[in-house]
């Protein structure tokens, strides 16, 4: 609001307040995964720890994003609304696709549920939303509809928008990283030099939409956000984080990418050994 100051960083840090439909999800999620990596422990298999940092990490940026001040001031400036954003669609997903949920429920639960999982990842619509060019239309595109149509004032003057607006970041985000970096099995996944190029064509997403609200004459969101000075932070935040946010899933992919290939080559190794040695003794 036009009257309100600006929240300093302890406002944000330190002035937290309840969001009933946030924090159960959170609570759910975290129950359900560690029940996985317990049934796991019982039949002496042990998770590996990285995956279960990752949706730790994931949970606790997740509440803070929604219960902290960020949550509180969200809808007074707009670039806390960015960092919320950030949270929620990039950095939240990118956890969530490195803890590998969907291997660990396969590896964990019983079989008429691992059967139902199998299922679902075999049918038309994982396919379909697995495929990198929805992915990619849905996480660039929902950018687009969010901060350049009235979606973004229609969600702050109405709840369950809002709320569907929050699922569609989060949702989006992880789709899209799950077909760059994820680790749970998906129908199809390109090869490594296809999800570079697939991330590269994201960039200007998030270029185009800071560049039209960094340029923007009036708010691009009135009745929610009418100072243009808070646009304008809000899009150089949301520009410079985009950027961030390629380099950091780029690293990632490129670093899967030489893991892959070293255990290719030690499986090439351990084969042509074995021929030798057949070759011996034969």
């Amino acid at each position: 609001m036009p009257g309100v100051p600006d929240p300093s960083a302890a406002d944000l840090a330190f002035r937290w307040v309840l969001d009933p439909a946030a924090l159960p999800l959170a609570v759910v999620a975290g129950a359900l995964y560690i029940l996985g990596v317990r049934r796991l422990a019982g039949r002496g298999r042990r998770w590996p720890a990285a995956r279960g940092a990752a949706m730790a990490g994931a949970l606790a940026v997740a509440v803070v994003a929604t219960q902290s001040g960020i949550g509180r001031y969200e809808a007074d400036r707009l670039w806390v609304h960015m960092v919320q954003h950030a949270l929620l669609g990039m950095v939240v997903p990118l956890l969530v696709v490195l803890s590998a949920p969907l291997t660990l429920a396969l590896q964990s639960a019983r079989p008429a549920t691992r059967r139902s999982l199998r299922a679902a990842l075999r049918s038309r619509p994982a396919h379909v939303l697995s495929h990198p060019i929805v992915a990619w239309c849905l996480f660039g595109g929902g950018l687009v509809v969010i901060y350049l149509t009235p979606l973004l004032d229609v969600a702050a003057r109405n709840e369950a928008v809002h709320l569907l607006v929050h699922a569609h970041v989060v949702v989006s985000g992880t789709l899209f990283l799950a077909v760059l970096v994820g680790v749970d099995p998906l129908p199809s996944r390109p090869p490594f030099g296809a999800r570079l190029l697939a991330l590269l064509a994201a960039v200007p997403f998030h270029a185009v939409v800071g560049l039209a609200l960094l340029s923007a004459g009036s708010p691009v969101a009135p009745d929610t956000y009418p100072r243009l000075s808070d646009q304008r932070t809000a899009a150089g935040l949301f520009w410079g984080v985009g950027e961030l946010f390629t380099v950091a899933v780029a690293a990632v992919i490129v670093r899967q990418w030489w893991v892959g290939e070293q255990r290719a080559e030690a499986r090439e190794a351990r084969a042509d050994g074995t021929e030798r040695v057949d070759t011996k003794l034969g």
